[in-house]
């Protein structure tokens, strides 16, 4: 299972959400439709799921060092996160927006295939590779999906003076994807010691991890002080796009071509 196999197994993933969705609506005067729904959906994450495990085996290695293989593993965990939302608090629409996030992403990677290479540099067969990139990963679908929640909030507004569900789930999300930014920060720092001999040298992805982190300690800081519901719902929206420019945006800076962090460009 190589790349030139993923365009036949995302397709077939984004069909299986796009029909799972379409029976969903009548599903929900229609019973005996909601679990084929639901399997459909899932089915379609299983698939994707089995496509990253098949090409670890084939590349020998995880497939965690390009941006393109990164979004492999974005695509497969953030329909998880609704699925789960769903299972532990009974919020079905929470998955809708995830499967859209999931298939924007295996678009991009359809627009922009990579070449297959089976190269990991020095610096990456490091013990702290997996954990580091892992734990980013998560964190980053988890914050996704908390910024997902807040737009569907700011989109419906609070229609009574009760906490609507929705505020909960997004500051929910909001709290794990931070714990593990903070752990991503800390294992990076320790797989930087040992690859290169620091912690820390202010390397642009390093600048923009920083910046992320901190973004999100703010909302932390707000939420702490009871600020105003519907003011944090839109720092929750907009903080997702600091996490996109470190994600994405970073590598395009001038300062990033000589950077430590440039083999994840690819």
């Amino acid at each position: 299972m190589t790349l030139a196999d993923f365009p036949a197994i995302a397709f077939a993933v984004m069909a299986a959400w796009a029909l799972g969705t379409l029976l969903s609506i009548p599903a929900r005067r229609i019973e005996l439709l909601r679990y084929p729904a639901y399997g459909i959906m899932i089915a379609g994450t299983l698939l994707l799921g089995w496509f990253i495990a098949a090409y670890w085996v084939v590349l020998e290695r995880p497939p965690l060092r390009t941006l393109g293989e990164t979004r492999l593993w974005y695509a497969a965990l953030i329909p998880v996160v609704g699925f789960l939302v769903e299972y532990r608090w009974k919020i079905a629409w929470l998955k809708y927006y995830c499967m859209g996030l999931a298939a924007f992403f295996l678009g991009i990677n359809l627009a922009h295939p990579e070449v297959f290479d089976k190269a990991l540099m020095p610096a990456l067969q490091s013990v702290w590779f997996i954990p580091h990139v892992v734990v980013y990963l998560v964190g980053y679908v988890l914050l996704a999906a908390s910024s997902a929640a807040a737009w569907h909030n700011i989109i419906l507004g609070f229609r009574s003076r009760q906490e609507p569900l929705g505020y909960s789930i997004a500051h929910y999300l909001a709290l794990l994807g931070f714990v593990l930014l903070t752990f991503g920060l800390v294992f990076g720092a320790l797989w930087a010691k040992e690859a290169w001999g620091h912690y820390w040298t202010w390397d642009p992805k390093e600048t923009w991890a920083f910046i992320s982190w901190m973004a999100y300690l703010g909302y932390m800081h707000l939420s702490a002080n009871h600020t105003d519901r519907s003011r944090l719902q839109w720092y929750l929206a907009v903080s997702f796009l600091v996490l996109l420019v470190c994600w994405f945006g970073v590598n395009y800076l001038p300062s990033a071509q000589n950077s430590v962090h440039s083999y994840q460009s690819s």
